[in-house]
């Protein structure tokens, strides 16, 4: 051990001790510094929502534990620049060299570049690793040495390399490296205010934040719960998942130690002849393929969290009704499956992951609610909130990825209910005012008889709202949007040639993706380290922005008096008053100044009308659902794919 040597060791989204790369590294190198910087203000518009901050406070409470009986405390800074941060406790302990975990978020990315580079300059070593990811996104790519846009090709090119460990040795004992640093208490952070903590005292019933309380609910699910895996998810009500995803997100549990704990199952599995284990696991591991997926697909597309990925919809008119999303964020749409869902969510900041995929196809095709005021309430929501996985999962379900679902494709909520949550145990949790109902109605009480609505207590446009829209208008509507954004892609495509406007049908989907060459020597890494690579973008057609420009969102694409766009020409729907951001708790992101370039506002403060106009997600029947319905569905992991 070179003991002369002091390391800072900056914690991210890998708050524990065990196969923590970094922090294995630096205990390696002599004298150690923990340090956790919080900078709300470098959040921007993505500042967390107040369950995932109570969830980072208890993590990093039970981090900070850790760290102190290995010999070594954790320094909690709060700052206005992580640069500046960083260079403090530089300057306080001498320090040679500065560790971290590699992230992959459009935000991170950018941060950690500019950190690498100023670091360098002044000839402060850096090195990065990777704690988060089984394959870094650099070594994955096709034979023309291209970036995969499908996830099945990926994933089974991720299979067939091999793996690195099983996981990176932890610490015995930390030498702690000395210097005079500002330091702040847990509570100074300011990641929980007092109006929030009455709320969060229930999450802590539920919920045991910390890498120690991860390994345990991983070796809870592996032994009890994995076999029953790929049939428990049929239903939405119950822990039916795995319920790893807050811990995999904060960096508690590592994704290598999962892995492997799951394969070996596999195996064992498979010698006893266990078929339905073996099918479970290959469903499991194929979510975990998924959590890869989004952090590959941010890595080589970074601009996917504001525009994207197919140009398929750039000229689709979203309708930007404020009152509509107000009714969907509520659970006031009248449908009651999807009401339940956002119920639960709003009221514990979770819900199964089947449901996250009906509520944001709803939100989508139903309502045809912009992809991005969804993707972001789900970020100020979902006590598991991660930006890449909920970049995925919209993205996927507004049809806007290769593989992603065609937009054109409606569920309907009613048969929907009636397969996953078949008695109504689910809506009957959630929606009290339902809770008389028969099942024969539950799922479509506008159906029902007036006897049975009064023997049930059931008032509907009362005590519960009528259908937001009727299902005949939902299908014109989602039709109409439909050949209007495809007729405007043909005659945009007529009218300048350079550039392609296209939907996601399969003759054409991938002529609009831009193309990522991996297997390039890079050409922008910080002169300190070359440990992490940025991709080298070629051929990127649309997505190149002339004058530098960044793009201010599909509304403004619109053409005066178009019939279903109806947003102003100003794009109100998308820059309103940052005190009208969404969030589960007001005290979140509403109150927090954005300082990204393309900065997008959720609309928060609005009236629902007693007549609102909407639209319903419907399909005429089961046999319209595509045959792999069940791949597709499996797909989209918004947030929680486990």
């Amino acid at each position: 051990m070179a003991s002369n040597c002091k390391t800072i060791v900056w914690f991210r989204r890998d708050l524990r001790i065990e196969d923590n790369p970094a922090l294995a590294a630096a205990a390696r190198d002599g004298s150690v510094l923990p340090v956790y910087i919080w900078c709300p203000k470098e959040e921007g518009q993505f500042y967390p929502g107040r369950v995932s901050r109570w969830w980072l406070k208890e993590s990093l409470i039970h981090l900070e534990h850790s760290l102190k009986s290995l010999g070594a405390e954790l320094v909690l800074i709060k700052a206005e620049s992580t640069l500046d941060a960083m260079l403090e406790c530089i300057s306080a302990t001498g320090a040679t060299k500065v560790v971290f975990n590699r992230l992959y978020d459009p935000v991170s990315l950018v941060r950690d570049h500019n950190i690498k580079q100023k670091l360098g300059e002044l000839n402060i070593a850096v090195h990065s690793y990777n704690g988060d990811l089984l394959y870094e996104p650099w070594e994955v790519y096709d034979e023309k040495g291209h970036a995969f846009t499908t996830f099945a090709p990926f994933w089974d090119k991720c299979l067939s390399m091999q793996l690195g460990p099983a996981s990176f040795p932890t610490p015995r004992r930390l030498v702690a490296a000395t210097g005079s640093i500002k330091k702040f208490s847990i509570e100074e952070l300011g990641l929980e205010n007092e109006s929030e903590k009455s709320s969060n005292a229930l999450l802590r019933r539920a919920w045991s934040p910390g890498w120690a309380n991860a390994n345990k609910a991983l070796a809870e699910f592996v032994d009890q719960h994995l076999v029953k895996y790929s049939k428990g998810r049929v239903k939405v009500s119950g822990n039916s998942t795995s319920l790893l995803s807050p811990y995999l997100h904060f960096g508690e549990l590592s994704v290598r130690k999962v892995f492997h704990a799951v394969q070996m199952k596999q195996m064992l599995w498979a010698n006893e002849g266990n078929n339905c284990g073996v099918e479970s696991v290959d469903m499991f591991l194929r979510a975990i393929g998924f959590r890869e997926y989004s952090r590959y697909l941010c890595f080589n597309f970074p601009f996917t969290h504001e525009k994207s990925l197919l140009n398929n919809l750039k000229f689709f008119p979203w309708n930007s009704n404020q009152a509509f999303f107000k009714a969907w964020r509520q659970g006031q749409t009248g449908y009651p499956l999807v009401d339940a869902g956002m119920r639960e969510l709003w009221a514990t900041g979770w819900t199964h992951n089947r449901m996250r995929v009906i509520v944001s196809s709803f939100c989508v095709k139903v309502l045809l609610l912009p992809w991005r005021w969804g993707m972001k309430y789900f970020w100020d929501s979902l006590l598991d909130a991660d930006l890449e996985s909920d970049i995925l999962g919209w993205q996927y379900i507004s049809g806007s990825l290769p593989d992603g679902h065609d937009l054109h494709r409606l569920d309907d909520p009613e048969l929907q209910g009636s397969k996953y949550d078949p008695e109504g145990e689910y809506i009957r949790q959630w929606l009290p005012e339902l809770a008389r109902m028969p099942t024969d109605w539950i799922h479509h009480p506008w159906d029902a008889p007036p006897s049975v609505l009064r023997a049930a207590g059931v008032e509907l446009g009362f005590n519960y709202p009528k259908p937001i829209i009727e299902i005949d208008k939902a299908r014109e509507n989602l039709i109409e949007a439909v050949c209007l954004m495809q007729g405007k892609a043909g005659a945009a495509e007529t009218s300048d040639t350079n550039e392609v406007v296209v939907d996601n049908s399969e003759t054409v989907r991938h002529s609009s993706v831009p193309k990522v060459v991996l297997n390039e020597n890079p050409s922008c890494i910080a002169a300190s380290s070359r440990d992490q690579r940025v991709p080298s973008m070629q051929n990127r057609g649309n997505n190149n922005l002339p004058n530098g420009k960044r793009p201010r969102g599909d509304l403004e694409d619109r053409e005066p008096g178009q019939k279903l766009n109806t947003c102003n020409d100003n794009a109100e729907a998308l820059s309103v008053h940052e005190e009208d951001v969404c969030s589960t708790a007001d005290s979140s992101s509403a109150k927090k100044q954005a300082t990204s370039s393309f900065s997008f506002c959720v609309p928060h403060t609005c009236s629902v009308s007693s007549k609102g106009k909407g639209l319903l997600d419907c399909e005429s029947s089961d046999v319209q659902q595509p045959l792999q319905e069940h791949v597709e569905e499996e797909q989209i992991s918004t947030q929680e794919g486990f």
